[in-house]
């Protein structure tokens, strides 16, 4: 029962306060639910979705049980577009490494997961924090532990939000390894640290700005574009045929947050509309829902959202760079 409660009764706190018209009571190892029929149908089958996942062996957390709250609520008032439960997406294993299991936390990360299996090629489109290019690294990593693939290359455009790379001190690679980073920490998590650089030195992991992509054939490889929204609709189609055979793409970014300069096109934007509906190519979209960072990332998004379709603005700034008349700036300002 302290499982299923949780410590100091944690989560039976978290569904009392999903739902306040039922009255829950605790006696042994009996659970009863007082309330409308309804809520109280819907508290068994939250119980029986986290004993399903307590039988695996996985704990359950606050924010695993809100999300199951989220979902059965979503599947019973008829808002819920799939026939997957909580126990089934909150179980799925991708990658376990050094003593913690990678897996999907929500229904939307388990479909972007299961269309990896199925596609060559995956976007993965949404706001940050949703797990788009971690989840892309696990699967990379788990095809290449599986001998899928013989190698793994990470790439992003080397654009920056507001910075100017050439005004950094140091060397190319100096100057463009930050921009990398995010992928080299993710590595970091999946793998021993002791054997990335040998894999890397060997060249069965590669990651490198985006234009070191061009005049390649990639086969036998898992290839992951970050960022992705800062690619132009050139640098886009010539990513894209870098595909040769036997290998994986997956895209992904955030089209919200785009840093190219004024008046370029995202490739990102552009590309849903060429290849949408093309065989063997999927888009997977996540919204703040999705978010598993800080439930603050979530509310960040959903404002940002609000504001810019109250306003006509991007990320709440006008479009074009201009400010609220309209007006241009005055020269040499």
């Amino acid at each position: 029962m302290v499982t299923v409660l949780g410590s100091g009764d944690s989560l039976l706190r978290v569904i009392e306060k999903a739902f306040p018209a039922a009255d829950i009571h605790v006696r042994g190892n009996e659970i009863s639910a007082v309330g409308d029929p309804s809520d109280v149908a819907l508290i068994s089958r939250v119980f029986d979705e986290m004993m399903l996942v307590l039988r695996t062996g996985q704990p359950m957390t606050e924010d695993a049980v809100e999300r199951s709250i989220a979902m059965l609520k979503a599947s019973d008032n008829g808002t819920s577009d799939g026939p997957e439960t909580p126990a089934e997406v909150l179980t799925q294993n991708i990658l376990s490494s050094r003593g913690r299991t990678i897996r999907p936390k929500t229904l939307n990360q388990k479909r972007y997961v299961d269309a990896i299996d199925k596609h060559t090629i995956v976007f993965g489109i949404g706001p940050a924090g949703t797990g788009k290019t971690y989840l892309a690294m696990a699967k990379a990593v788990q095809a290449l532990q599986s001998k899928q693939v013989n190698r793994i290359i990470l790439t992003r455009p080397a654009v920056e939000a507001g910075e100017r790379l050439g005004f950094l001190p140091g060397t190319l690679y100096e100057k463009i390894d930050p921009y990398l980073r995010p992928l080299y920490d993710a590595l970091h998590d999946m793998l021993d640290p002791d054997s990335i650089p040998r894999l890397m030195a060997a060249g069965t992991i590669e990651v490198a700005p985006l234009a070191y992509m061009r005049g390649r054939t990639l086969n036998d490889a898992f290839i992951i574009l970050d960022e992705a929204q800062n690619t132009s609709p050139e640098q886009m189609k010539m990513f894209l045929t870098r595909l040769g055979f036997d290998s994986k793409i997956v895209i992904t970014g955030d089209v919200t947050q785009v840093d190219l300069p004024n008046g370029t096109k995202s490739g990102l934007r552009q590309v849903q509309e060429i290849l949408e509906g093309v065989d063997d190519v999927h888009f997977s979209r996540l919204s703040s829902l999705d978010v598993v960072r800080h439930k603050l990332v979530g509310r960040i998004v959903d404002a940002y959202e609000l504001y810019d379709s109250e306003h006509g603005t991007e990320n709440g700034t006008h479009k074009g760079g201009r400010g609220r008349t309209g007006a241009k700036a005055p020269k040499g300002k």
